[in-house]
């Protein structure tokens, strides 16, 4: 086992609404790690002197909006992933490195292996969004076989950087209807639906056959989910993804598998 972090944070702002700290405590509590996981909201300002506190702690953790792609700038050392996707959720201090990892490319993988019922391949998936969250699932989506992307944003320069950096994958799609007809998958990776019943694109244009997967969680599951289910589609929102980029995060941090029961239980 790796020694342990002085300290076990999450940073963001907000950071209120986050279930990290309940499943991150509960699988420390199983492990028999004397450690409590804690949510910290940090506004830009605050980030830097914070980490340089941290740094002298040797903490570890992990990383959400709007922190990302700062964090990933100010690491001493990236994991390949963290690279590629140019956003960090999970960091750790090693001889007083910072070093940075993405487990959001893992974590949507286990989820979207989940609801597909395994290996995805000759794919055709529609994205919205194009920010940290839509470059994992594009780092992730590069590994299956046969699978083209079209991504859907209002921000085109966003957009036009992904498909640089995924050219063999993504295209941009500025029409969402076009994007969702003949999908496979259809992957929501805005905040649309975090702080109310918002909805990326209406289920009544989505075909019954294709499989919805919304990065957003809510406890009871997102109007979009919800919507998409009455519907007839298969979809799940991004409380699978959670727990299995946490779990990720868990064994870079400890060297150990969490105990994926326990953090499952701990949110019901």
């Amino acid at each position: 086992m790796k020694e342990h972090p002085g300290r076990l944070v999450l940073l963001g702002n907000p950071v209120s609404h986050s279930l990290s700290p309940i499943f991150q405590n509960a699988a420390l509590r199983a492990a028999g790690i004397p450690l409590e996981y804690e949510a910290l909201e940090v506004r830009e300002k605050e980030l830097r002197p914070l980490l340089r506190d941290l740094r002298k702690l040797s903490a570890a953790g992990n990383v959400t909006i709007p922190h990302k792609v700062a964090v990933h700038d100010r690491c001493d050392e990236l994991t390949d992933l963290a690279a590629r996707v140019g956003a960090v959720n999970t960091f750790w201090f090693e001889s007083g490195r910072l070093h940075g990892d993405n487990t959001d490319v893992g974590g949507f993988d286990a989820a979207a292996r989940a609801l597909l019922g395994g290996e995805p391949s000759d794919a055709r998936v529609a994205l919205f969004g194009a920010g940290g969250a839509a470059a994992a699932v594009l780092a992730a989506i590069e590994a299956w076989s046969g699978v083209t992307v079209s991504i859907v944003a209002r921000n085109a320069a966003r957009a036009e950087g992904l498909v640089r950096r995924f050219p063999d994958v993504a295209r941009i799609q500025k029409s969402a209807k076009r994007a969702v007809d003949g999908a496979t998958l259809i992957v929501n990776a805005t905040p649309i639906g975090q702080q109310d019943d918002g909805l990326p694109i209406e289920p009544s244009k989505i075909a019954r056959s294709a499989a919805v997967m919304d990065l957003v969680y809510r406890r009871g599951g997102t109007a979009w989910v919800k919507a998409a289910r009455e519907k007839g589609n298969p979809a799940a929102d991004g409380l699978t993804m959670l727990l299995e980029q946490g779990a990720l995060s868990f064994q870079r941090w400890f060297g150990i598998q969490p105990d994926r029961e326990a953090m499952r239980q701990s949110l019901l």
